[in-house]
């Protein structure tokens, strides 16, 4: 059994998505063989030397996660993409490439984070071109914390507000890149996070039918955990209440409610 979650944005002004993380730690991942985290973690990270004291918490609620046996990856966002091997190394986690192909019932499937098949919208994919630079990247992790902070607010702030004057498809995934990422690599399924717009949409690749399955996140209502079993998968609300979003396919029979968020993904999978 995997798991795989995306989009949490923890921060402490959300102390219900942070439960509700706590709790699914806490509860099913200490079966889990792995659980995957496949970016925006934190909804922001200024280096693994600014860490706050609820960072921490978070860091050590995944070590003893780790501890237990539970493998961890994880993958950049766009809102953590300086998280660093300082953190990782005192998570237990491994951090995992954007994009990664892991074998999932002797299929290869691709993890994104899913910012990068947004190329629309041309203005954050030059910001982003701009910021995963190793030289940039280098000069971010070595300016004061004080300066980092501000930044990370301005940032955080301009991408709202851009956000909002966007059209619904300029900030969504470029279709045409969806099947040339899928065909360069060789897989039949995606699975991604980033736009919060989770769904499960058909594809077909050259011949071949594939899938793409977008993970929900905070702010929408298909959000929780996935199961994805040999028969076929589905997906249920990572919330520390009792009600439950639950889909099941291959009919997508649910049944919803308005609490909690994370979406995840229970499987069995190897990195390749």
């Amino acid at each position: 059994m995997i798991l795989l979650i995306s989009d949490l944005h923890l921060e402490e002004e959300r102390p219900d998505i942070t439960r509700a993380f706590l709790d699914l730690l806490h509860g099913r991942a200490r079966g889990a063989q792995a659980l995957y985290i496949l970016g925006d973690f934190f909804e922001a990270w200024i280096g693994d030397d600014g860490m706050t004291p609820f960072q921490r918490s978070i860091c050590s609620a995944l070590r003893e996660l780790s501890d237990s046996g539970t493998q961890l990856f994880l993958m950049h966002g766009n809102r953590d993409f300086l998280i660093g091997k300082a953190f990782c190394k005192a998570a237990g986690a491994t951090l995992l490439k954007d994009p990664s192909v892991v074998q999932m019932y002797g299929e290869p499937v691709l993890l994104m984070h899913g910012d990068s098949l947004c190329t629309r919208d041309l203005g954050y994919m030059k910001l982003r071109r701009i910021l995963r630079n190793p030289i940039v990247l280098f000069i971010l992790r070595h300016l004061p914390l004080r300066t980092r902070h501000k930044l990370a607010r301005k940032l955080r702030s301009e991408s709202r507000a851009q956000t909002r004057m966007k059209a619904n498809d300029i900030v969504d995934v470029t279709p045409e890149e969806v099947p040339r990422v899928m065909q360069q690599l060789g897989v039949r399924t995606l699975v991604h996070g980033h736009t919060h717009r989770p769904a499960i949409h058909k594809l077909q690749i050259g011949e071949q039918a594939a899938k793409r399955i977008v993970l929900g996140g905070i702010g929408t209502s298909r959000v929780g955990r996935c199961r994805w079993m040999s028969k076929g998968f589905n997906w249920r609300r990572l919330t520390s209440s009792t009600r439950s979003w639950r889909c099941l396919a291959p009919d997508l029979q649910t049944t919803r409610s308005k609490c909690g968020s994370g979406l995840a993904r229970e499987c069995g999978a190897s990195v390749t």
